[in-house]
């Protein structure tokens, strides 16, 4: 059973190095994308055009898509933090015997 543990906790490891590593990004990407958000409803009020407001509100989309997807990698990763540390706990509780 030890060594099934050991397996999980290292495959926990590993996805949980890429997803830092996928929420790092989609940290930058989030924060690109609202900035054209922001740019792009200021353009829309300063313009009042429709083609502006289209922009805006497709600027939105996608910044609100990114924030989702934000949410869904620290959901992730929290789940496989606390899967680790049960584990971990399991491990140290048969060693402990």
């Amino acid at each position: 059973m030890a060594v099934f543990t050991e397996r999980r906790l290292r495959a926990i490891s590993r996805k949980l190095v890429q997803l830092r590593g996928e929420l790092a990004l989609t940290d930058e990407q989030l924060h690109h994308f609202a900035d054209i958000a922001d740019d792009s409803r200021i353009r829309a009020l300063v313009s009042e055009t429709p083609l502006a407001d289209a922009d805006h509100r497709e600027a939105e989309r996608t910044s609100a898509a990114f924030a989702r997807h934000r949410t869904e990698i620290v959901e992730r990763i929290a789940r496989l933090e606390a899967e680790q540390d049960d584990l971990l706990d399991q491990l140290l509780a048969r060693r402990s015997r």
